[in-house]
């Protein structure tokens, strides 16, 4: 007679590491030297005072937030804004309280916690100093605290300046997206993508807050 041994029980251990959807909250960001407020109608004439300027900068840009154009790309971004598609802000400096730029959380994939920062423009007088490099540190402690799992950039070829600034935060140049986009002006954008992922965060974070206090000793 056949005797047949009966398999062990088996105890699975599932260990949840982080949120299984990314939550990205909308709400004000604050560090030392700005604060980043999710853009509401209120934010509109203090926004066009601060990027309605340097209309060669917006040459490179995908929309025109310049003259004419700041009607759409307010309607835009505010729209997309309350729709929960983006979350717009306006970045204001705390030094003075004068909102000197934008910058938005784009193609938010909460089911597979990815998330671009992108949208960003800032008044020449910003464009050194804290206010970039803690704008930056601001969402991207936000999105992986919120479980993101990747966040990316997406960068016109030509605009050697952002490549280098973006590389410059620690984030993994991945290659380049060719005919990506047709820009406002009409040209065929390559777009160079860079990303920053979970793992590689704490690292990132910790050489982003020296830099930080190296820029303003």
């Amino acid at each position: 007679m056949l005797q047949t041994r009966k398999a062990p029980d088996r105890l699975i251990l599932c260990v949840r590491t982080r949120p299984l959807t990314m939550q990205l909250l909308s709400r004000p960001l604050e560090g030392r030297y700005v604060r980043l407020e999710p853009i509401t109608p209120a934010h509109e004439e203090a926004l066009k005072a601060s990027i309605d300027c340097d209309p060669e900068a917006w040459e490179i840009m995908s929309v025109n937030g310049c003259g004419e154009g700041f009607e759409t790309f307010w309607a835009q971004t505010l729209g997309e804004t309350q729709r929960g598609e983006r979350i717009g802000y306006a970045i204001r400096r705390k030094s003075d309280g004068r909102v000197v730029g934008t910058t938005s959380f784009l193609a938010i994939r909460p089911l597979h916690g990815g998330v671009e920062i992108g949208a960003t423009f800032l008044h020449p007088d910003a464009r050194s100093g804290p206010v970039n490099p803690e704008t930056k540190l601001l969402l991207l402690d936000h999105a992986f605290d919120c479980g993101a799992v990747r966040v990316e950039f997406m960068v016109d070829v030509r605009n050697a300046r952002s490549q280098a600034a973006v590389a410059k935060l620690g984030a993994q140049k991945e290659g380049v997206l060719r005919h990506h986009k047709i820009t406002w002006t009409g040209h065929v954008r390559d777009t160079a993508v860079f990303s920053i992922i979970d793992t590689e965060w704490p690292a990132v974070k910790a050489r982003l807050e020296f830099r930080l206090t190296e820029t303003v000793a």
